[in-house]
């Protein structure tokens, strides 16, 4: 575990700047998710646009779609590719996060590319359903089926070995779905995972979730929110592919190597940390980042934010460990 400041939730001095400014450019706004899903969605992209400028340049910048796989019931599902000029083999199969509901490829672009040209490697983008019009296990569905055409062979140019999958909050949550997903159907697996401040349960009791309950930013009641629109009129928070802390003792040794961040001030933080202590209790050797003084989400920020750049550095840094294992 890397060294972290005596209390990662107290925010930084960068961190607060950044929360200033934002607030006096945009003012008082809706919390999306109090919105009509369709305009929180609107809103979102729009707030993400300031995030992504910038943009560091890409060798190769192009769209694939999957086809609709009816016996897994996925749908036609759009990927964006991303490869840097510095690429040196292997590819990381990245899900955006957004709460199950909102963003897409596109609202990660920048922090796609900070972590492609860090890891040296392409990055895939599967753009997949987003509740509440597709609740679970839609979006994870075409997760798994943009993974499985990668891990075939079946997209061009695009290395389908070594293969780390990646995802942030809600997108780190469906990557390690899919892991879990095709552990049941012992299909094959990525080599490693990237999983970023990740939503693991929807029980929302843990201290983060208490400490931090009014954000700033991502708040506990827009988190129950998320959840609620995943999981429509299901009862998922015994499904380990809705929620992958219930995954058994079995299935998490059979993960494969797992690098692991965390915000210092996020409501999810006892999430990471909670799966960190499944992992570690099982004799993994896991490796975990806490990057105290941030908020969730902060890895959109790379264009403002120093921690940001460092996480990213770090991020890179461990997907190539993680590539040289295989």
């Amino acid at each position: 575990m890397s060294a972290v400041a005596a209390d990662p939730g107290v925010l930084s001095a960068e961190m607060q700047a950044l929360w200033a400014r934002v607030a006096a450019d945009t003012g008082p706004q809706t919390d999306p998710t109090l919105l009509p899903a369709a305009e929180g969605r609107a809103q979102s992209a729009r707030n993400n646009t300031r995030w992504n400028v910038n943009l560091p340049p890409m060798a190769v910048d192009r769209q694939v779609w999957v086809a609709a796989d009816s016996g897994l019931g996925s749908h036609p599902c759009r990927m964006r590719i991303l490869s840097p000029a510095n690429a040196e083999g292997g590819v990381i199969f990245f899900v955006h996060g957004g709460g199950f509901a909102f963003c897409s490829p596109e609202t990660h672009e920048r922090f796609a590319r900070v972590l492609a040209e860090e890891a040296r490697m392409s990055i895939v983008m599967p753009d997949y359903r987003l509740a509440p019009e597709n609740p679970f296990p839609a979006g994870l569905l075409d997760t798994v089926a943009c993974l499985r055409a990668v891990l075939d062979g079946e997209i061009e140019d695009v290395d389908c070995r070594p293969l780390l999958i990646a995802g942030d909050s809600a997108g780190a949550n469906l990557a390690l779905a899919a892991i879990l997903h095709e552990l049941r159907d012992d299909r094959a697996l990525p080599d490693g995972g990237l999983l970023f401040y990740g939503c693991y349960r929807c029980d929302l009791s843990g201290e983060s979730y208490r400490r931090f309950e009014n954000g700033p930013g991502l708040t506990t009641e827009r988190m129950r929110r998320y959840w609620n629109w995943y999981a429509g009129d299901q009862a998922i928070d015994s499904d380990e592919l809705a929620c992958p802390l219930v995954a058994t003792d079995d299935a998490l040794s059979r993960l494969p190597p797992l690098y692991l961040m965390a915000a210092g001030v996020d409501p999810l933080f006892s999430d990471t940390m909670a799966l960190q202590a499944r992992l570690t209790a099982l004799h993994r050797n896991d490796h975990i980042d806490i990057i105290a003084g941030v908020t969730h989400g902060f890895l959109q920020n790379t264009n403002e934010l120093e921690a940001a750049r460092e996480a990213l550095r770090s991020a890179g840094a461990a997907a190539r460990a993680l590539k040289n294992r295989t």
